[in-house]
């Protein structure tokens, strides 16, 4: 009888190891989950890895939302005093591959732009609108939208050719933009009957400054830059203004003339040049490269050489626009070392990929 209760004892004493080693296999491949709003026991460490996994890496803390990544963009959108003005603003990497297709979709009012919106701009296309799609020919992109893209207003209707063809023309190889509306060819903008058969382009201008004085038979369509400001925010207003030519003149020096006298009061945008800033020789162009020779007036610091980030950006970004200038050598009369306001020599000719670039699509 004794024998048998010692055999039954050890029979259940060896089947309890062979469970905890089975059961003790297994949780070493994987630890187990505690339940759902468990509770740490009061001085018990957190037994959970504390790396954040490639899951939660890409989702934004606490919410579970997926993170994409981004891409800096320039898009064309309205300022406050209604100025169609670039904004370089980081979107998402489509998953299409279609760049140039979501741009112009967050050019849309109420569209994915509004929770990245700049404080004091807008989008410019009229709500709902759809891009059904974008095909290229040669220079040119075909944009087709939505019959909502026809809910706006007369005075609106440059404004939104300006941003767009303006958002389009930055990647390579854009030119112009044609338009279609729902799969059919337009020859004119549906409001104000804007001709548009042979494509909108750069060229047209952008928030034309037309000027009593100047006669436009006499005169080139030039496009300057002025920086402008909105809650301690700078950024640069492009402005297209008639200047009176000859065949004779320099036009070069007709521009930066224009250039420093300012802006038209109407852009709300600012004057960054000191009065009596001027070239003090003809600015020429070799192999793409503007030389520009100016006064001492337009120093913020003579004996130190300094100037102006925004008076070197405002030259740059104007010059570089004009036909045939791919960078500005700029240079101050008696003035040996020219420094910015960080203390950085310029030493070398300044490109406008200094301050943006294109981008391919």
């Amino acid at each position: 009888m004794k024998a048998r209760g010692l055999l039954v004892l050890l029979m259940a004493v060896c089947l309890s190891m062979l469970l905890t080693g089975c059961f003790k296999g297994e949780q070493s491949l994987k630890e187990i989950d505690p339940p759902k709003n468990a509770k740490a026991v009061d001085g018990a460490k957190d037994t959970k890895k504390t790396d954040k996994t490639s899951e939660e890496k890409n989702t934004k803390e606490g919410s579970g939302e997926a993170v994409k990544d981004t891409t800096a963009r320039q898009l064309y959108l309205l300022d406050s005093n209604k100025m169609v003005v670039p904004q370089t603003l980081d979107l998402p990497v489509p998953d299409s591959g279609e760049v140039a297709k979501q741009a112009l979709e967050y050019l849309v009012k109420g569209g994915p732009v509004t929770s990245i919106l700049p404080n004091g701009f807008q989008a410019v296309l009229p709500e709902g609108t759809e891009i059904l799609g974008l095909k290229a020919e040669g220079d040119t992109m075909i944009v087709d939208v939505s019959k909502e893209f026809k809910d706006y207003e007369a005075s609106d209707e440059v404004k939104i050719l300006e941003a767009m063809t303006n958002t389009l023309t930055q990647f390579d190889k854009v030119k112009k933009v044609k338009l279609w509306i729902n799969g059919y060819p337009q020859e004119k903008m549906p409001v104000n009957g804007t001709p548009i058969g042979n494509g909108y382009s750069a060229a047209n201008g952008i928030n034309l400054m037309e000027t009593e004085a100047v006669d436009l038979m006499d005169s080139k369509a030039v496009t300057m830059y002025f920086p402008a400001e909105h809650n301690k925010t700078r950024y640069y207003v492009p402005v297209t203004s008639h200047i009176e030519v000859s065949e004779d003149d320099n036009i070069y020096q007709k521009v930066v003339n224009s250039l420093v006298k300012g802006p038209d009061y109407r852009t709300n945008a600012l004057q960054v040049f000191n009065t009596g800033t001027s070239l003090v020789d003809p600015p020429s162009l070799d192999d793409g490269v503007l030389s520009l020779t100016f006064n001492q007036k337009i120093l913020e610091d003579k004996e130190k050489g300094v100037i102006s980030d925004e008076v070197i950006e405002t030259i740059v970004r104007t010059m570089a626009a004009q036909k045939g200038v791919k960078a500005v050598d700029l240079k101050v009369e008696k003035t040996d070392h020219l420094v910015n306001e960080q203390g950085e020599e310029y030493n070398e000719p300044v490109s406008l990929d200094k301050y943006t670039k294109s981008k391919k699509l």
